[in-house]
């Protein structure tokens, strides 16, 4: 609907994003009966799981880093026959699986781009790709954080060449080079591994030591070794996981990695048990921060030097919102500082999800997320009482969402969460709002529905 200066704002919600967070809401807003249009500027849903979405960061090896019981959404588990870990495809099927059972591709608006808002008269002006305006009361982000590569700069110059991780797909990519990794994230430490199998000589530089959990435990994913275990105050959490890990991988800087200056979990997990196999036959060999480049060389802050042809650069993303003025969000770190990671405190009518990391599955997170978005807009759409309490329980609520973690000080983790500490915060939430909890079967009428 072409909409001019003075006309009413549409009770309805635009949604930006197809991807996990954006289907999420997709399936909740209809299943409530909350009016709304979600637009991707691809042509399928999946964000960053489709490799052929332009800027995914998608490559051949990636696999989950939680596992499959842990990470499916609510009344639709991932397929019996999944490895622990699925793959990205396997991720990617899932999620379109996912959308066709609960005929959700109907109500999403493809190859079409969010370009630009605009919060004015009481409601968000959306201006799209092909140069149409519409008007919506509610606005839902939901475009992602891994888009907007992080490219750090370097002293001196270099012969090789110098790219970021997003661009890299296949192994096929290493053959006859010699490869140097930066960084010891998830997908760093993938990359490398990948470069072990493939490249002439593999690297991997780290600018601090982590703790690398096993993806396995006592035959068991991690995360559900972890969920079935005995639940303890977090300081002792740490210091009996801590010492198990040194128990399964013993001292790390006998592999030339940094020892940790950090307590398990106070920074984003690695879930990884390939490295570590690498660095201890040679494959893989680790070192330091960069000082400079140097022709064909790499020169490391501990005096030593190597001579790669390619450096890639798994140094993380910029979060960022374009087609909303920064103005309208609070920011700490480069990341959006929302109550629960979801609602603006300054603007009831703007919300976000898929903003937040933690440390556990994202997926079953989404839905009870979606919930809460939709249980807060049909508060202020009614008004009166509920309406009040929620603008109150907007501007006074101050969950501690740490989980009595210390992270570590770096932008990743100025709103990172604890997945316990979350799902706790979310209860009393609903008891404050008096909104229920999502029970079993929940949503069986939409699927039932779809299928008809």
């Amino acid at each position: 609907m072409l909409w001019e200066r003075g006309m009413t704002v549409n009770n309805k919600a635009c949604i930006v994003g197809a991807g996990p967070g954006g289907l999420a809401l997709a399936r909740t807003f209809k299943l409530l009966g909350i009016d709304f249009d979600c637009f991707e500027r691809h042509s399928d849903v999946g964000g960053i799981w489709d490799a052929d979405n332009p800027g995914s960061p998608m490559y051949d090896s990636a696999h989950f880093i939680s596992s499959k019981t842990q990470s499916h959404y609510l009344g639709f588990p991932m397929p019996a026959d999944y490895p622990d870990y699925p793959s990205g495809r396997q991720i990617l099927s899932y999620m379109r699986a996912f959308a066709r059972e609960f005929g959700l591709y109907g109500d999403i608006t493809f190859n079409t781009e969010v370009k630009e808002t605009r919060f004015e008269d009481g409601g968000w002006t959306v201006t799209l790709g092909t140069g149409e305006k519409r008007r919506y009361r509610w606005l839902i982000c939901a475009n992602g954080t891994n888009w907007h590569p992080s490219l750090p700069q370097f002293e001196g110059s270099f012969d090789g060449e110098i790219r970021h991780a997003n661009t890299f797909r296949s192994p096929d990519e290493f053959k006859g080079k010699r490869v140097l990794v930066i960084g010891a994230g998830n997908s760093g430490c993938d990359i490398a591994c990948d470069a072990a199998q493939s490249a002439d000589a593999a690297f991997i530089s780290l600018r601090r030591g982590y703790h690398f959990i096993p993806k396995h435990i006592f035959g068991k994913p991690a995360d559900v070794f972890a969920h079935e275990g005995p639940h303890m105050p977090m300081w002792l959490t740490q210091i009996i996981f801590g010492a198990m890990l040194r128990l399964l991988n013993g001292d790390l800087t006998r592999l030339g990695l940094p020892a940790p200056d950090h307590k398990v979990f106070a920074s984003h997990p690695i879930v990884n048990t390939q490295l570590l196999h690498y660095l201890s036959h040679g494959d893989i060999k680790a070192k330091g921060d960069i000082a400079r480049l140097d022709g064909p060389d790499v020169v490391f802050k501990d005096g030593s030097r190597e001579t790669v042809d390619l450096i890639l650069c798994a140094t993380g993303y910029r979060w960022n919102i374009p087609y909303v003025e920064e103005k309208e969000f609070s920011w700490r770190g480069g990341r959006p500082d929302l109550f629960m990671n979801l609602f603006s405190r300054e603007n009831p009518q703007l919300f976000a999800i898929g903003f937040m990391e933690t440390n556990g599955g994202a997926y079953k997170l989404f839905d009870n997320m979606a919930d809460l978005i939709a249980r807060a807009i049909l508060a202020e759409a009614q008004g009166g009482k509920e309406a009040a309490r929620w603008e109150k329980a907007l501007t006074t609520l101050r969950p501690d969402l740490s989980g009595g973690v210390k992270y570590v000080g770096s932008d990743r983790h100025a709103t990172y969460v604890n997945i316990d500490a979350y799902q706790k915060a979310m209860k009393g939430l609903r008891k404050t709002m008096r909104w229920p909890e999502i029970p079993d079967g929940h949503y069986e009428s939409l699927r039932a529905k779809a299928a008809a």
